[in-house]
């Protein structure tokens, strides 16, 4: 086995305790993971921009001080703004952005020792469950080459779970985080809003819909670096309540007996594979046998009006995004620079009044309350990630009749969106393969603000039903 195979097989916390007991240089993860990009990224195509020039010399200058001192690291190509460095938002109108500053996530990850060899794929401004960029070209799932990694941050989990770094940047407005985390069997927590900053460049997106985190394949490499990144920055209009204890303290923690309402009837009444289904009764089994009480009980959910106000703040937030680009790049879009979805949103998003914005907001706040209510008596939501397996890549393709291609994503993603509106941490747990060798995620919801419980719980399943191991066909 080489070195570069050796070192796929370890999370980023074992990483930095190689470079910490000087076991192992900076410079050798480093040269190890680009081994692994340059041998797995052709077959599936996660990786957009390479920044192994940058990585080297970092890497050369010696370990930092941060908890995960010499680790490689992937940025997602969106958001995250690296100064320097092109921030294409998957999109041709914006290949040529280069960001005069850091990101103050990507300032944190710096400061926590990470090295970034690059940034990885998205879709148009993030705007699909699915990763399939005109820029780019799609991103694959490395469980099966023909199908969707998920999106928006299909990139980052298609290279975790291909073993090319141990954990990648990703973000979450309607899923983005949670749904890869369950097409390419990872580990994918979407924090409490306002935990991570998104600072300096704005203070939310879309109300608070939007939230930056991770894909891991450790539970304890997620908690290490939500340490590592939380916590208010200068100006942001509102935080997330402090932890009681680091985060990583809780992978470990006994989680005590949770009381736990699982479902699995989407609030639109869309069709759920069975596979999905499999999944969440499996992991109520599961969690009964580990001591947790299980009841098969959902808050009401008013389907058709959760999806309106959500649409409604996505078209005007996707509206707010093409001419924020324009803002930063300075021209207006010419023509082909926009891909047809994004143009059918963007002249959907203009139709949107701000009252009808407002309503929006205001009814995921009458949403928030109503789940924070019903989970007086649970301390955990369960149910699918997803409505179905990782579906063929081109499935997202829009027609005449469903130009936003909205009906397949609905039924795609019955269930995340809910919990952006909500502001509450959510997480996708690989528990569950089907007999077609496909990941099936498993969807956690907590209290707001209580990260704490997800993690503890999340350690519990993965000792109990461990993932790690489990790798893909298309791997280093």
């Amino acid at each position: 086995m080489t070195l570069a195979n050796e070192l796929a097989n370890m999370d980023a916390t074992a990483l930095a305790e190689l470079v910490r007991r000087g076991e192992v240089k900076p410079v050798e993860l480093v040269r190890a993971a680009i081994e692994r990009i340059e041998k797995v990224n052709p077959q599936i195509n996660a990786v957009v921009t390479k920044m192994y020039d940058e990585a080297l010399a970092e890497a050369q200058a010696g370990p930092g001080a941060g908890p995960f001192a010499g680790v490689p690291f992937l940025l997602k190509d969106l958001v995250a703004a690296y100064r320097g460095i092109r921030m294409s938002s998957g999109s041709r109108y914006a290949k040529d952005y280069i960001p005069l500053a850091d990101s103050e996530l990507v300032a944190r990850y710096r400061r926590a020792g990470l090295i970034v060899l690059g940034k990885t794929n998205t879709p148009e401004f993030g705007l699909l469950p699915t990763t399939e960029p005109e820029l780019f070209g799609p991103t694959r799932n490395p469980w099966n080459v023909d199908r969707t990694a998920g999106g928006s941050s299909g990139g980052s989990a298609a290279a975790v779970a291909s073993g090319m770094v141990p954990m990648a940047h990703g973000n979450d407005a309607g899923g983005s985080i949670r749904i890869p985390a369950s097409c390419c069997g990872v580990f994918g927590l979407k924090p409490t809003r306002a935990r991570n900053s998104l600072g300096p460049f704005v203070g939310d997106v879309f109300s608070g819909l939007a939230a930056e985190h991770a894909l891991t394949r450790s539970v304890r490499d997620s908690a290490a670096l939500l340490d590592a990144t939380a916590g208010y920055s200068l100006g942001d209009p509102y935080c997330a309540p402090e932890p009681v204890r680091p985060f990583v303290q809780e992978v470990g923690a006994n989680p005590g007996k949770l009381r736990v309402a699982f479902f699995t009837k989407t609030p639109l009444g869309t069709p759920i594979h069975p596979d999905c289904v499999a999944a969440v009764e499996d992991a109520a089994k599961l969690l009964a046998g580990l001591g947790h009480e299980i009841a098969e009980a959902a808050p009401a959910l008013n389907g058709e009006l959760i999806w309106k106000h959500f649409m409604a703040i996505w078209k005007a937030g996707l509206t707010w995004t093409v001419r924020n680009t324009f803002y930063m790049v300075g021209r207006m879009p010419g023509p082909g620079e926009l891909e047809p979805i994004t143009l059918a949103y963007d002249e959907a998003g203009r139709e949107v009044t701000a009252a009808d914005y407002l309503t929006a907001v205001q009814y995921f706040q009458f949403l928030t309350r109503r789940i924070a209510e019903f989970m007086r008596d649970y301390d955990v939501l369960l149910m699918p990630t997803l409505g179905s397996p990782p579906l063929p890549l081109g499935s997202f393709v829009p027609s005449p009749e469903d130009p936003l291609a909205s009906g397949v994503a609905s039924a795609f993603v019955p269930f995340t969106p809910i919990f952006n509106g909500t502001g509450q941490p959510a997480m996708s747990v690989p528990l569950f393969w089907n007999a077609e060798g496909l990941p099936v995620g498993t969807h956690f919801v907590g209290r707001y603000g209580d990260e704490a419980t997800l993690y503890r719980l999340a350690a519990q399943l993965e000792q109990a039903r461990p993932w790690a191991n489990r790798r893909p066909p298309v791997r280093v």
